[in-house]
């Protein structure tokens, strides 16, 4: 089980904060769980497809698609700030 975070646009878009899910066997990277996200369809797919600016982070460390994934983690997932 995992916990996954949204933040900003996404939590407005999806209209939830976080949810809990269990990682399915062909899930064990941030890009596969992504895929998976967007499996959903509708405003998943909109949300949290491919041409969308996203920043994640495993247990509040930065992470690329590559990154492995664990039974406990916590993922953020979150539109990229900027600041002037």
């Amino acid at each position: 089980m995992i916990r996954i975070l949204y933040f900003a646009r996404l939590r407005e878009r999806l209209g939830l904060g976080e949810e809990r899910l269990s990682l399915p066997a062909d899930v064990g990277m941030v890009g596969e769980l992504l895929d998976h996200l967007r499996a959903r369809e509708g405003i998943w797919a909109e949300s949290l497809g491919e041409g969308e600016s996203l920043m994640t982070a495993v247990n509040q460390e930065l992470a690329r698609p590559q990154t492995p994934l664990a039974d406990g983690d916590e993922v953020a997932i979150f539109p990229p700030v900027t600041g002037g």
